[in-house]
């Protein structure tokens, strides 16, 4: 019997952690089994068109919301040209209200409920022998007359029961992929907008199996790996153990970088001071989940959050140096209207975290908020994703507001392009980040920016514009501080810049045969460069500032009077670029090498 497990990934380099788990349980009785992945982006004929060639008895989809309706159409194709193959949905996004999928999807013959791997393959030896399928627990299927039927729950299972998803000849198709990988199932928590509030308990797979994964992973070339656990330090012991296991495997395997999903305000100081004392910068990067810090909305959605603990965690990770954070919110919580959202993001906001993640509430099939929907006024996309339109509290207009907030974050803070000029422009120039944001936002609407493409100088253009309508206090360090964001995102020294240059090429030929006179004027790194003259008009840009960086890399500064900004680009792009400040008058009254 021939079978094919696929899927739509949202990008390429993601994998498909769960098709592999059904491979490991069904492959030692059914060998005759492709693993098919695609991206939401391939055009569904190819994609019918590759799975009709490889001639399969059983199709089995992994559904979620992402990829649910670029699916359907598949099936139905399919259908048409396969008319006798079994097709077999599973996934969150079909497990929840399965008799409705049964009669959307009417090319379905069955779907999985829940935990797939021992019920595919149980449904697998049933469509081999042309059994019953009445007796496969924890499915819906079509009945003689094509009705659906669902047969009983099935119990959950002993994790170690299930083959390790990570084969010897798969791994290496995964190394410039990002890895799925889970530790452990289920969630101690029950927020109601989350599946995993629909299922109770934590189950945890073997710490040794989980280690001996880890090591053929890393070994193997794989260089991200996400955990997918939906509270990774629930088990402090656990965690403590995988964390330090990972650090022993950098020092042979540098170049891997592992991604958790944390609740921040359960994570033990005595594991923060772990991992500033031993975790080698960039090995982890956290996720955390802080969706609202109104406690009115997270009473509602049963979401139990002590801010006081999660802001002491973020910030003691911070402190570290070594930890990327990403933190996410959700707009649209029941309760939690414009005003409340703002303290929200300007809350965690102030944070000034690697990533502020700002997502909308999705009514997912099967949850608690979406159950108690009339309750409180929702109006949400019928279909996946079921992103919230409006609510009692918020209306459209204010949802559409707050969406040019998330675009305009992305492109600007998240993406990592203006991080020092945000910085000051929040404190000094703004009442609040948030406030930037929306201004800034509605200034992107006013102006058709969101119907047109940009290349990053644009992006710089246009905040200059957007800021120079509004008016700043001090317009000179705000174009200062673009300059420094926008010659940092290079590796190499850039061809051409965004702003009019402030020094002619005589002066910055005078400037650069000052600093070789005296290259001490840049300061100690500086001296220790040693560089020429034909190197310094090689690898550095020269520009004016009305600030002192106090740094390097340029994150601290201080206003004053004009100073001499020197970037220095490595030569082979090993690293970032560095800044060197030195008063202008200095400068100028350095003697000059002839």
């Amino acid at each position: 019997m021939k079978i094919v497990l696929a899927t739509l990934n949202a990008k390429y380099i993601h994998a498909s952690l769960a098709l592999r788990y059904l491979r490991a349980y069904a492959e030692p009785d059914f060998p005759d089994l492709d693993l098919c992945e695609y991206t939401i982006k391939d055009q569904p004929m190819n994609v019918v068109a590759d799975i009709y060639k490889r001639k399969p008895d059983v199709i089995g989809f992994s559904c979620y919301i992402w990829n649910i309706e670029e699916t359907i159409p598949i099936i139905e194709m399919l259908r048409k040209v396969l008319p006798d193959v079994k097709i077999v949905l599973g996934g969150p996004e079909v497990s929840y209200d399965t008799e409705a999928w049964m009669k959307r999807i009417e090319a379905a013959d069955a779907i999985v409920i829940g935990e797939g791997e021992k019920t595919f393959h149980h449904l697998l030896q049933e469509f081999s022998s042309n059994g019953n399928l009445e007796t496969v627990q924890g499915i819906v299927y079509r009945d003689g007359e094509g009705r659906p039927k669902r047969t009983f729950f099935r119990d959950k299972l002993e994790l170690d029961e299930i083959p390790s998803p990570f084969s010897e000849e798969d791994i290496p198709t995964l190394v410039n992929r990002v890895v799925y990988f889970e530790a452990s199932r289920g969630c101690p928590f029950s927020c109601s907008y989350c599946l995993s509030s629909i299922e109770t308990g934590v189950r945890y797979f073997d710490i040794e199996r989980t280690k001996r994964d880890l090591q053929r992973l890393v070994e193997g070339g794989v260089k991200t790996v996400k955990f997918v656990d939906r509270t990774f330090n629930i088990h402090m012991r656990y965690a403590l153990q995988i964390f330090e296991y990972l650090i022993e495997l950098h020092r042979t395997h540098p170049d891997v970088v592992f991604q958790f999903e944390i609740t921040a305000d359960i994570l033990k100081p005595r594991v923060v001071e772990f991992l500033a004392e031993h975790a080698p910068p960039g090995l982890f990067r956290f996720e955390i989940g802080v969706q609202s810090t109104n406690d009115v909305t997270n009473e509602i959605v049963n979401r139990k959050q002590n801010w006081e603990k999660l802001t002491r965690t973020v910030l003691g990770v911070k402190a570290t140096g070594k930890i990327d954070q990403h933190l996410d919110l959700i707009a649209g919580l029941p309760q939690e209207d414009y005003a409340s959202f703002k303290k929200t993001f300007n809350d965690v906001f102030a944070l000034e975290v690697e990533e502020l993640q700002l997502g909308f509430l999705k009514m997912l099939r099967g949850v608690g908020v979406r159950l108690d929907a009339d309750k409180y006024g929702y109006k949400f996309m019928e279909k996946a994703p079921y992103e919230i339109l409006s609510n009692e509290v918020l209306p459209f207009d204010d949802v559409i507001r707050i969406k040019r907030v998330e675009d305009v974050l992305e492109k600007y803070w998240n993406a990592h392009r203006t991080n020092r000029t945000v910085r000051y422009l929040v404190a000094e120039e703004f009442p609040s980040a948030f406030d930037f944001f929306q201004d800034f936002g509605d200034y992107w609407e006013e102006q058709g920016w969101n119907r047109i493409g940009h290349q990053v100088e644009d992006l710089f253009r246009r905040l200059l514009a957007f800021l120079q309508v509004r008016g700043l206090k001090r317009e000179d360090v705000v174009l200062g501080l673009m300059k420094v964001d926008y010659l940092i995102g290079f590796k190499n020294k850039p061809r051409g810049i965004w702003w009019e240059r402030t020094l002619e090429k005589a002066d910055a030929q005078q400037y650069i045969q000052a600093l070789i006179s005296a290259p001490e004027l840049l300061g100690e790194s500086w001296v220790k460069l040693g560089l020429t003259e034909q190197e310094m008009h090689k690898h550095c840009l020269l520009e004016t500032v009305p600030f002192q960086l106090l740094d390097e890399k340029g994150m601290a500064f201080e206003p004053g009077e004009a100073h001499l900004l020197v970037t220095y680009y490595e030569p082979g792009q090993k690293q970032e670029p560095q800044f060197f400040t030195c008063a202008l008058r200095q400068a100028a009254l350095a003697p000059v090498t002839k």
